[in-house]
């Protein structure tokens, strides 16, 4: 524990504490759903999938059963694990058989708008479509879900699930950030299952309207009755199939019936005597280890917190994590992936980092539009000792446009990150699980203290990782201010962009060491949340968490 000093706190909130339990995450409803289930007997576990479960309803902009889950967590008994949820592309999704379909489509244009970085109205030349039923893979939540209170939990998933279905059949009123981003499905959503499942009178609600999803809330009391297989082989599974297929794309009940959730081992590195783990490919979280690694190597958290060298050391030493990450890193079933975040790579790839930027440095064969997707993340901490940083997204808002039947549940569009390209590491294959952006995060700063943590947005996440740990393990900063100072983040275009809080003579003297610095607004940056137990196998360990209000956060513990 760090001695209390109040100067230390330079936000307009302080870091949460608690006795008993603590949730953090993005929309207050959300966070009293994870309180709730603590309260009623359920653990860290049970909590996050009931938080997950509410932001589903209250913050559908973001996060949905159509979507993937991924978990990074510590158990009670020591266990260090990692849940991966995420379903691949249907089995008769080919590079040729997309194509065939896209070339006979009318209608394909309209899965590639221009506010994502497509210039072509030819989906030859702009490759795998960011909309429609191409983009959509086989959704991971249910079954993530489910496995995660089976596995891991006290309660049972019907109870994980109340809260939320109360939200959605009730109703709940409409917060700020949330309906401005609802504004968007306006025009994403074209056809009457999407219409009448998420828009109010043909309109997003507005701030302050009580909103109902009564499909969705029937969708979820048929899983908490039926459990998840109602959505891989049942009812839900058909409509879900049927609407694909309807579209134009090859979902069928046989792949949604074969997917099945893993529990796989996290991959790790120590950072300055700390452990941080994250999620292993198809997943980006070996780009936030290389980028530690490389920043240690070279010292930038030697430097002092606002100097414009420690932003610079930190960013060359991500724009070479993230050159590696999307040259390398996809589905491991398909390709082999080189030891990134091994300190024999980081040594490599730190040399010729000096006191200049090198513009020489590209993001490999990046996918363009996963830049600046959003997402939700939650974190939970218990007095038993459990952790979980717990992940849920259907890519990228509303995802795909489609929503299955009358069931309530937007089908994500994480297929859009595959290339039609066959010599790209991430080519279009059957079954393939796309380069997924969503990264958990757990730490471990000594045996009785470990923090779960995350940062949402695109490719900011692996970058907010990186400030996030340095903060607390470089600075000893406190939770809250940790999440709150000023953030940078590198760019594919080869921009350094930062917030408009950083000093301006900062700004300057990056520019000068060559940096092309832009300054961006602060929903750029990521929303981030990390929740913490301290003095873990004492009697009284401390319990704290923060989260950062570029959306509707909030940290909640009883």
């Amino acid at each position: 524990m760090t001695d209390p000093d109040p100067d230390r706190f330079s936000s307009r909130r302080s870091t949460v504490y608690a006795p008993n339990g603590l949730v953090a995450t993005s929309q207050p409803l959300a966070a009293e759903a994870g309180v709730r289930s603590l309260r009623e007997g359920g653990n860290a576990f049970d909590a996050a999938v009931a938080t997950a479960a509410a932001l589903n309803v209250v913050e559908p902009t973001s996060t949905g059963l159509g979507g993937d889950v991924f978990a990074l967590y510590r158990t009670a008994d020591g266990e260090v694990g990692a849940m991966r949820s995420c379903g691949g592309a249907p089995a008769d999704a080919t590079i040729e058989n997309v194509r065939a379909a896209l070339e006979a489509d009318a209608n394909a244009s309209d899965y590639y708008p221009e506010s994502r970085g497509y210039a072509t109205d030819s989906p030859d030349e702009a490759g795998m479509p960011f909309l429609g039923p191409h983009a959509v893979t086989v959704p991971g939540t249910a079954r993530g879900w489910e496995a995660t209170v089976e596995r891991l939990g006290n309660l049972t998933l019907a109870d994980a699930l109340e809260p939320a279905i109360e939200y959605a059949t009730e109703g709940y009123p409409v917060s700020e950030i949330i309906a401005s981003h609802w504004t968007g499905a306006e025009d994403l959503f074209t056809d009457d299952h999407a219409r009448e499942a998420y828009l109010k009178d043909g309109r997003a609600p507005k701030t302050g309207e009580t909103m109902r999803l009564p499909r969705l809330g029937e969708s979820m009391r048929t899983i908490a009755e039926q459990g998840a297989d109602a959505v891989y082989e049942g009812e839900i599974a058909e409509k879900i199939a049927a609407e694909v297929q309807a579209a134009g794309g090859f979902m069928t009940v046989e792949d949604l019936a074969a997917f099945e959730p893993e529990f796989i081992d996290p991959v790790s590195t120590t950072y300055n005597g700390a452990e941080i783990y994250e999620l292993p490919p198809n997943n980006q979280g070996l780009v936030a280890l290389e980028a530690l690694n490389v920043a240690e190597e070279i010292g930038a958290g030697d430097h002092p917190l606002d100097s414009p060298e420690r932003i610079h050391y930190f960013a060359e030493a991500m724009k070479r994590a993230f050159h590696d990450g999307h040259r390398y890193i996809t589905d491991p079933e398909y390709e082999e992936i080189p030891p990134l975040a091994s300190a024999e790579w980081a040594a490599k790839r730190a040399e010729g980092i000096g006191e200049t930027a090198d513009d020489d440095v590209s993001f490999g064969v990046p996918d363009s539009h996963a830049e600046d997707a959003d997402t939700v993340l939650l974190t939970v901490a218990d007095d038993e000792g459990n952790l979980v940083s717990f992940i849920n997204s259907r890519f990228a808002g509303f995802g795909s446009g489609l929503v299955a039947g009358d069931t309530g549940i937007a089908l994500q569009n994480r297929g859009a990150s595959f290339s039609l390209d066959p010599d790209h590491p991430n080519s279009l294959e059957p079954g393939k699980r796309p380069f997924h952006t969503l990264i958990p995060g757990l730490a471990k700063f000594d045996e009785g203290d470990w923090a779960a943590f995350g940062v949402m947005g695109g490719y900011m996440q692996p970058q907010g990782h990186v400030q996030v740990i340095s903060n607390v393990v470089d600075y000893d900063m406190p939770l809250q201010a940790a999440l709150d100072h000023p953030r940078w983040r590198y760019r594919e275009s080869g921009e350094l962009a930062v917030e408009g809080r950083l000093d301006g003579a900062t700004q300057s003297k990056l520019a000068r060491k060559g940096h092309d610095v832009r300054v961006l607004p602060p929903v750029m940056f990521g929303g981030a949340q990390i929740t913490r137990v301290e003095g873990l196998h004492g009697d009284d360990p401390v319990l704290s968490g923060a989260t950062e209000p570029r959306k509707d956060g909030n940290a909640t513990g009883y």
